[in-house]
């Protein structure tokens, strides 16, 4: 199927521009990907129809293959590459099938059948230079995998785009924390039509996006020791469900439920209605450029002699995901003030700039 058809079955587009870019995506073939069954729903094999063949060392050769004749062919300097397939299962994390370069390296050699196709495309790029950025919240960087990301000075980031409900929900989990609210339960409600929902129908897929949905108040309950004892957390509960009907445009609904003073409670209600795919393609953008970006950005601290480049886990992208990948033993951060404030600083560190701190020091 050509992009043009693609765009008209996805219905996302108003009719009058689907009729403007369909004579330059009427050409535009998309190259057979890679798919294995047990790693998405069953409900999108009818949609199968351009795959690659093979063992996957073969998909993971044929993979490399495409990326140099795309980039001779369009005489690019450089490319990045997305993910934006479909949400697959976790992968199981065992020691020696994926826990190290070595392993990874061999399991796929030896065919086996635990390596998602996300973590292919995934080895592919490293092998190949390319940075890759996870969209989906799947385990596509399992530790074999960062470490060979990290062996081969290659940057790899995500996962899973945040656009709408979770960036929501780590500004108010922040603020009420912050003013020493103390939340709960949180409870969140999603419902919508598109191919992503009825994939995310399957509970396995599933279980990945509750995953990354969940997590991302984390360290927010965390960093306020007065008001929650250690491992204590809310109650947090998401539920996703497809209705054909809405197609792209998605409801999402939250509870929060928070402890005041004196005994009180105070529940605060959200709904959001959204354009799923319109939120996430700027992100796609962003997420393209800030990983083209950094990987020519060369920083060293006082006392060093060389420059050096970011580490290849490149947590510049965690303003855009909704569970950041960090570099092993790293802090993670997910409250988007926080994020903003260090991709900002960042940019001001490149132009010259002091960094902001907010303190105003000289008004004071």
């Amino acid at each position: 199927m050509n992009l043009a058809d693609s765009m008209t079955r996805a219905k996302v587009l108003d009719i009058d521009l689907q009729k403007q870019l369909r004579p330059y995506m009427e050409s535009m073939v998309p190259l057979p990907g890679i798919y294995d069954p047990d790693f998405i729903a069953a409900n999108q094999g009818s949609r199968a129809n351009n795959v690659i063949k093979g063992t996957k060392k073969e998909q993971v050769e044929q993979i490399i293959k495409d990326i140099r004749e795309f980039k001779e062919k369009n005489k690019v300097d450089k490319i990045v590459v997305l993910w934006t397939a479909n949400t697959e299962r976790y992968s199981n994390v065992c020691t020696g099938l994926n826990d190290t370069m070595e392993n990874l390296l061999a399991s796929v050699d030896k065919n086996e059948a635990e390596i998602s196709p996300s973590t292919l495309y995934a080895i592919a790029c490293v092998m190949e230079g390319v940075p890759f950025i996870n969209g989906s919240p799947q385990n596509t960087f399992v530790p074999g995998l960062i470490d060979l990301a990290i062996k081969n000075n290659c940057l790899i980031g995500g996962d899973d785009f945040k656009s709408g409900q979770t960036k929501m929900k780590s500004v108010l989990v922040d603020f009420l924390v912050g003013a020493g609210i103390k939340p709960t339960s949180i409870v969140s409600y999603n419902h919508l039509g598109n191919n992503d929902g009825m994939n995310l129908s399957a509970p396995q897929t599933f279980r990945s996006k509750e995953i990354s949905k969940s997590n991302v108040v984390d360290d927010m309950v965390s960093s306020n020791a007065i008001l929650y004892e250690p491992g204590e957390h809310p109650d947090h509960v998401v539920v996703i469900k497809y209705v054909p009907y809405v197609g792209d445009s998605k409801r999402a609904m939250d509870e929060y439920t928070s402890e005041i003073f004196m005994g009180g409670k105070n529940t605060i209600v959200l709904h959001n209605t959204c354009e799923d795919s319109l939120l996430a393609a700027p992100i796609i953008l962003d997420l393209v450029l800030l990983a083209e970006l950094s990987t020519r950005i060369q920083l060293k601290a006082e006392g060093e002699d060389k420059f050096h480049s970011f580490h290849p886990v490149a947590t510049i992208l965690s303003y855009l995901t909704k569970a950041p990948l960090v570099p092993p033993g790293t802090p993670v951060v997910n409250a988007l003030a926080k994020q903003r404030a260090m991709l900002e600083n960042i940019m001001r560190a490149c132009v010259g700039l002091a960094p902001e701190n907010n303190m105003i020091l000289e008004y004071k």
